[in-house]
């Protein structure tokens, strides 16, 4: 009987230990954009496409896609509210600047036209710690023009937010 005590000690003991472990576990740290800094460069962008003349649509996503921020200055095309999303998702799920999918289009590979992508020079992913956390995207000129305010909201974000490490 005695042999069989033991082995039930030091299976209880074992549970025990595992349970320890396991709830020992740290939680990952994930960097999320808020809408205060959404706003922020929102406004940088709007600045550059202001002092170009040119009317566009800012459209900000969170990680997952989620629309966090959207601003259509006066004259933009009705058209470029949905296609400012879309170039900010391309860039937010495939963590890649929607231009490298025009490129890639140019190039000749037609297989990009399966994927749900918009392959077009304006969305930009938004990178900390090597994790994209969102994207901005820009419609409303030309793809050079759309690729330029969405720089102007990127560089933003990349001069003005820092990792908490």
């Amino acid at each position: 009987m005695k042999t069989m005590s033991q082995k039930i000690i030091l299976v209880g003991m074992a549970a025990w230990a595992l349970g320890q472990a396991v709830g020992a576990a740290d939680l990952g740290t994930k960097r999320t954009l808020t809408l205060e800094i959404a706003k922020s460069m929102t406004a940088a962008a709007e600045k550059k496409a202001m002092d170009n003349k040119w009317a566009m649509v800012v459209a900000i996503l969170d990680d997952g896609g989620n629309l966090l921020q959207l601003d259509r200055m006066d004259g933009a095309p009705i058209g470029s509210v949905e296609v400012a999303q879309q170039k900010a998702h391309t860039a937010v799920i495939f963590k890649s600047p929607s231009k490298d999918f025009a490129d890639g289009l140019a190039k000749g590979t037609t297989a990009l036209l399966k994927l749900n992508v918009l392959p077009f020079e304006g969305g930009i992913p938004l990178v900390v710690d090597g994790q994209v956390i969102g994207a901005i995207g820009v419609s409303g000129g030309t793809a050079e023009q759309d690729g330029t305010v969405a720089k102007a909201g990127a560089d933003w974000f990349a001069a003005n937010t820092k990792s908490k490490k």
